[in-house]
Protein backbone atom coordinates (compact mmCIF):
# COMPACT_ATOMS: atom_id res chain seq x y z
CA UNK A 1 0.00 0.00 0.00
CA UNK A 2 1.25 3.49 -0.88
CA UNK A 3 0.81 6.26 1.68
CA UNK A 4 1.76 9.84 2.47
CA UNK A 5 2.51 11.19 5.93
CA UNK A 6 1.08 14.32 7.47
CA UNK A 7 2.99 15.83 10.41
CA UNK A 8 1.70 18.53 12.75
CA UNK A 9 4.50 19.98 14.90
CA UNK A 10 2.79 21.98 17.63
CA UNK A 11 4.15 23.70 20.68
CA UNK A 12 2.99 20.94 23.03
CA UNK A 13 2.52 17.83 20.93
CA UNK A 14 3.41 16.46 17.50
CA UNK A 15 0.86 14.43 15.57
CA UNK A 16 1.78 12.11 12.73
CA UNK A 17 -0.68 10.28 10.50
CA UNK A 18 -0.32 7.99 7.48
CA UNK A 19 -2.94 8.42 4.76
CA UNK A 20 -3.67 5.98 1.93
CA UNK A 21 -5.43 6.96 -1.31
CA UNK A 22 -8.26 8.74 0.49
CA UNK A 23 -7.27 11.55 2.87
CA UNK A 24 -10.22 10.52 5.00
CA UNK A 25 -8.68 7.09 5.46
CA UNK A 26 -6.02 7.07 8.18
CA UNK A 27 -3.80 3.99 8.03
CA UNK A 28 -2.27 4.72 11.43
CA UNK A 29 -1.50 7.67 13.67
CA UNK A 30 0.65 8.63 16.63
CA UNK A 31 0.94 11.61 18.97
CA UNK A 32 4.15 12.38 20.86
CA UNK A 33 5.32 15.31 23.02
CA UNK A 34 7.11 18.14 21.20
CA UNK A 35 10.50 18.85 22.82
CA UNK A 36 10.20 22.56 21.96
CA UNK A 37 12.69 23.64 24.61
CA UNK A 38 15.32 21.21 23.29
CA UNK A 39 15.67 22.86 19.88
CA UNK A 40 14.78 22.29 16.25
CA UNK A 41 16.86 19.15 15.87
CA UNK A 42 15.11 17.48 18.79
CA UNK A 43 11.68 18.54 17.51
CA UNK A 44 12.24 17.13 14.05
CA UNK A 45 13.89 14.07 15.58
CA UNK A 46 10.79 13.32 17.64
CA UNK A 47 8.62 13.63 14.54
CA UNK A 48 10.92 11.38 12.53
CA UNK A 49 10.91 8.74 15.25
CA UNK A 50 7.10 8.77 15.15
CA UNK A 51 7.05 8.40 11.35
CA UNK A 52 9.50 5.49 11.51
CA UNK A 53 7.44 3.76 14.20
CA UNK A 54 4.31 4.02 12.06
CA UNK A 55 6.18 2.67 9.03
CA UNK A 56 7.53 -0.23 11.08
CA UNK A 57 4.08 -1.30 12.24
CA UNK A 58 2.22 -0.84 8.93
CA UNK A 59 2.64 -2.41 5.50
CA UNK A 60 2.98 0.79 3.46
CA UNK A 61 5.43 2.40 1.06
CA UNK A 62 5.95 6.04 1.95
CA UNK A 63 5.71 8.43 -1.01
CA UNK A 64 6.32 11.72 0.77
CA UNK A 65 5.91 13.76 3.94
CA UNK A 66 4.06 16.99 4.54
CA UNK A 67 4.81 19.08 7.62
CA UNK A 68 2.73 21.81 9.22
CA UNK A 69 4.74 23.83 11.72
CA UNK A 70 4.23 26.92 13.85
CA UNK A 71 5.88 30.14 12.70
CA UNK A 72 6.44 32.00 9.45
CA UNK A 73 7.89 29.56 6.93
CA UNK A 74 9.53 29.57 3.51
CA UNK A 75 7.46 26.98 1.68
CA UNK A 76 9.86 26.84 -1.26
CA UNK A 77 13.04 26.38 0.75
CA UNK A 78 11.35 24.33 3.47
CA UNK A 79 12.79 26.43 6.27
CA UNK A 80 11.39 28.17 9.36
CA UNK A 81 11.83 31.94 8.99
CA UNK A 82 10.34 33.30 12.23
CA UNK A 83 9.26 31.45 15.39
CA UNK A 84 7.99 32.47 18.79
CA UNK A 85 10.17 32.26 21.88
CA UNK A 86 8.30 29.07 22.83
CA UNK A 87 10.56 27.22 20.36
CA UNK A 88 14.32 27.05 20.89
CA UNK A 89 16.56 27.15 17.80
CA UNK A 90 13.56 26.82 15.49
CA UNK A 91 13.93 29.98 13.38
CA UNK A 92 16.22 29.16 10.46
CA UNK A 93 15.84 25.40 10.81
CA UNK A 94 15.82 23.50 7.47
CA UNK A 95 12.85 21.23 8.09
CA UNK A 96 12.29 19.58 4.72
CA UNK A 97 16.00 18.87 4.21
CA UNK A 98 16.09 17.01 7.53
CA UNK A 99 13.05 14.89 6.63
CA UNK A 100 14.28 14.13 3.11
CA UNK A 101 17.73 13.12 4.30
CA UNK A 102 16.33 10.86 7.02
CA UNK A 103 13.51 9.20 5.05
CA UNK A 104 14.65 9.38 1.42
CA UNK A 105 11.34 10.79 0.15
CA UNK A 106 10.20 14.30 -0.86
CA UNK A 107 9.09 16.56 1.99
CA UNK A 108 7.09 19.79 1.98
CA UNK A 109 6.65 22.45 4.66
CA UNK A 110 3.70 24.74 5.41
CA UNK A 111 2.82 27.08 8.24
CA UNK A 112 0.48 25.15 10.55
CA UNK A 113 -2.47 27.49 9.99
CA UNK A 114 -2.03 27.24 6.21
CA UNK A 115 -2.00 23.46 6.57
CA UNK A 116 -5.14 23.68 8.74
CA UNK A 117 -6.93 25.66 6.04
CA UNK A 118 -5.73 23.37 3.24
CA UNK A 119 -7.08 20.41 5.20
CA UNK A 120 -10.49 22.02 5.77
CA UNK A 121 -10.69 23.18 2.14
CA UNK A 122 -9.68 19.75 0.83
CA UNK A 123 -11.61 17.37 3.07
CA UNK A 124 -13.26 19.39 5.81
CA UNK A 125 -15.85 22.02 6.61
CA UNK A 126 -15.22 24.19 3.52
CA UNK A 127 -14.36 21.47 0.99
CA UNK A 128 -14.97 22.70 -2.53
CA UNK A 129 -15.04 26.40 -1.61
CA UNK A 130 -12.93 28.69 -3.82
CA UNK A 131 -12.31 31.54 -1.38
CA UNK A 132 -12.00 31.08 2.39
CA UNK A 133 -10.47 32.77 5.41
CA UNK A 134 -9.16 30.28 7.95
CA UNK A 135 -8.62 31.22 11.59
CA UNK A 136 -7.24 29.23 14.49
CA UNK A 137 -7.92 30.28 18.06
CA UNK A 138 -5.40 28.50 20.23
CA UNK A 139 -2.62 29.68 22.51
CA UNK A 140 -2.36 32.49 19.94
CA UNK A 141 -4.53 33.50 16.99
CA UNK A 142 -3.51 32.46 13.48
CA UNK A 143 -4.98 33.08 10.06
CA UNK A 144 -4.63 31.93 6.46
CA UNK A 145 -6.19 32.67 3.08
CA UNK A 146 -7.49 30.29 0.42
CA UNK A 147 -8.04 32.34 -2.73
CA UNK A 148 -9.27 31.02 -6.07
CA UNK A 149 -8.83 27.45 -4.88
CA UNK A 150 -5.28 27.73 -3.56
CA UNK A 151 -3.40 28.97 -0.52
CA UNK A 152 -2.21 32.55 -0.74
CA UNK A 153 0.91 33.16 1.34
CA UNK A 154 1.74 36.69 0.21
CA UNK A 155 5.13 38.00 -0.90
CA UNK A 156 6.66 37.49 2.55
CA UNK A 157 4.80 34.36 3.67
CA UNK A 158 2.65 36.15 6.25
CA UNK A 159 -0.66 36.72 4.42
CA UNK A 160 -3.74 36.12 6.55
CA UNK A 161 -2.05 36.76 9.92
CA UNK A 162 -5.28 38.08 11.33
CA UNK A 163 -4.24 37.59 14.95
CA UNK A 164 -1.95 40.60 14.75
CA UNK A 165 -4.37 43.12 13.31
CA UNK A 166 -4.28 46.14 15.66
CA UNK A 167 -7.19 48.21 16.90
CA UNK A 168 -8.48 46.03 19.74
CA UNK A 169 -7.60 48.15 22.75
CA UNK A 170 -4.18 48.70 24.28
CA UNK A 171 -3.26 45.38 25.89
CA UNK A 172 0.28 44.10 25.19
CA UNK A 173 0.55 41.29 22.64
CA UNK A 174 3.02 38.40 22.70
CA UNK A 175 4.61 39.73 19.48
CA UNK A 176 5.61 42.97 21.22
CA UNK A 177 2.81 45.07 19.76
CA UNK A 178 -0.31 46.32 21.51
CA UNK A 179 -4.03 45.97 20.98
CA UNK A 180 -3.90 43.06 18.54
CA UNK A 181 -6.81 40.65 18.08
CA UNK A 182 -4.77 37.99 19.89
CA UNK A 183 -5.00 40.01 23.13
CA UNK A 184 -8.74 39.26 23.31
CA UNK A 185 -9.41 36.06 21.36
CA UNK A 186 -6.54 33.66 22.10
CA UNK A 187 -6.68 30.98 24.76
CA UNK A 188 -3.95 32.78 26.70
CA UNK A 189 -5.93 36.05 26.54
CA UNK A 190 -9.23 34.47 27.59
CA UNK A 191 -7.56 32.96 30.65
CA UNK A 192 -5.86 36.27 31.49
CA UNK A 193 -9.02 38.37 31.05
CA UNK A 194 -10.98 35.97 33.24
CA UNK A 195 -8.25 36.05 35.88
CA UNK A 196 -8.35 39.85 35.92
CA UNK A 197 -12.10 39.79 36.56
CA UNK A 198 -12.20 37.02 39.15
CA UNK A 199 -8.72 36.45 40.54
CA UNK A 200 -8.99 32.80 39.48
CA UNK A 201 -6.26 31.12 37.42
CA UNK A 202 -8.08 28.91 34.91
CA UNK A 203 -7.30 27.75 31.38
CA UNK A 204 -9.53 28.89 28.51
CA UNK A 205 -11.15 25.44 28.53
CA UNK A 206 -11.84 25.70 32.24
CA UNK A 207 -13.24 29.21 31.77
CA UNK A 208 -15.66 27.82 29.17
CA UNK A 209 -16.68 25.03 31.52
CA UNK A 210 -17.28 27.54 34.34
CA UNK A 211 -19.94 29.34 32.24
CA UNK A 212 -20.44 31.93 34.99
CA UNK A 213 -21.23 35.58 34.13
CA UNK A 214 -17.54 36.51 33.99
CA UNK A 215 -16.75 33.58 31.70
CA UNK A 216 -19.64 34.50 29.41
CA UNK A 217 -18.48 38.12 29.31
CA UNK A 218 -14.92 37.14 28.37
CA UNK A 219 -16.11 34.85 25.58
CA UNK A 220 -18.55 37.56 24.43
CA UNK A 221 -15.63 39.97 24.07
CA UNK A 222 -13.57 37.35 22.24
CA UNK A 223 -16.35 36.55 19.76
CA UNK A 224 -17.10 40.21 19.10
CA UNK A 225 -13.41 40.88 18.45
CA UNK A 226 -13.21 37.94 16.04
CA UNK A 227 -16.22 39.29 14.14
CA UNK A 228 -14.65 42.75 13.83
CA UNK A 229 -11.48 41.21 12.39
CA UNK A 230 -13.56 39.16 9.96
CA UNK A 231 -15.37 42.28 8.78
CA UNK A 232 -12.04 43.98 8.07
CA UNK A 233 -10.95 40.99 5.98
CA UNK A 234 -14.28 40.78 4.17
CA UNK A 235 -14.13 44.47 3.37
CA UNK A 236 -10.65 44.17 1.88
CA UNK A 237 -10.89 40.84 0.06
CA UNK A 238 -14.61 40.14 -0.39
CA UNK A 239 -14.08 36.68 1.14
CA UNK A 240 -17.31 35.75 2.92
CA UNK A 241 -16.66 32.14 3.98
CA UNK A 242 -14.74 31.56 7.20
CA UNK A 243 -13.67 28.38 8.98
CA UNK A 244 -12.49 28.58 12.60
CA UNK A 245 -10.49 25.94 14.46
CA UNK A 246 -8.08 25.65 17.36
CA UNK A 247 -8.65 24.74 20.99
CA UNK A 248 -10.70 27.83 21.85
CA UNK A 249 -13.16 27.01 19.06
CA UNK A 250 -14.24 23.94 21.03
CA UNK A 251 -16.32 26.41 23.08
CA UNK A 252 -18.28 27.13 19.90
CA UNK A 253 -21.60 27.48 21.71
CA UNK A 254 -20.09 30.42 23.62
CA UNK A 255 -18.29 32.02 20.68
CA UNK A 256 -20.80 31.68 17.86
CA UNK A 257 -23.63 33.86 19.26
CA UNK A 258 -21.39 36.87 19.84
CA UNK A 259 -19.72 36.45 16.43
CA UNK A 260 -23.08 36.32 14.67
CA UNK A 261 -24.48 39.28 16.62
CA UNK A 262 -21.51 41.45 15.70
CA UNK A 263 -21.66 40.42 12.05
CA UNK A 264 -25.37 41.22 11.90
CA UNK A 265 -24.74 44.72 13.28
CA UNK A 266 -22.40 45.67 10.42
CA UNK A 267 -23.05 43.46 7.37
CA UNK A 268 -20.53 43.58 4.48
CA UNK A 269 -21.04 46.34 1.94
CA UNK A 270 -21.37 43.66 -0.77
CA UNK A 271 -24.65 42.55 0.77
CA UNK A 272 -23.45 38.95 0.85
CA UNK A 273 -23.69 37.44 4.36
CA UNK A 274 -20.58 36.11 6.06
CA UNK A 275 -20.76 32.34 6.63
CA UNK A 276 -18.75 31.23 9.65
CA UNK A 277 -18.33 27.51 10.36
CA UNK A 278 -16.33 25.55 12.94
CA UNK A 279 -13.61 23.12 11.88
CA UNK A 280 -14.87 19.70 10.80
CA UNK A 281 -11.50 17.94 11.05
CA UNK A 282 -10.62 19.25 14.51
CA UNK A 283 -7.17 18.20 15.68
CA UNK A 284 -6.52 16.28 12.44
CA UNK A 285 -6.82 19.34 10.18
CA UNK A 286 -3.11 20.25 10.07
CA UNK A 287 -1.97 16.69 9.37
CA UNK A 288 -4.65 16.28 6.68
CA UNK A 289 -3.62 19.55 5.05
CA UNK A 290 0.07 18.66 5.18
CA UNK A 291 -0.68 15.31 3.53
CA UNK A 292 -2.86 17.03 0.92
CA UNK A 293 0.12 19.21 -0.01
CA UNK A 294 2.19 16.10 -0.67
CA UNK A 295 -0.49 14.58 -2.87
CA UNK A 296 -0.86 17.81 -4.84
CA UNK A 297 2.90 18.25 -5.32
CA UNK A 298 3.50 14.63 -6.35
CA UNK A 299 0.27 14.21 -8.32
CA UNK A 300 -0.75 11.08 -6.41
Amino acid sequence: MKAVAGVDIGGTSTQVALFADDLGSVVDRLEVPTPAAAGGGAMVGAALDAVRLLLDRTDVRLLGVGVGAAGVVDTRDGRILVASDSFRDWAGFAVTAAFEEALGVPAFLDNDVNAFLRGEATAGAVAGERDVLGMTLGTGVGGALWLDGALYGGPHGAAGEIGHIPGFGDLPCTCGGRGHLETLASGRAIAARYGERTGRALSAREVAEASDPDALAVYEDAGAAVARALLVTVGLLDVTTVVIGGGVSRAWTLLEPSILRALATEPPVSGHPVRVVPSLLGGDAVAVGAAARVRAELGV
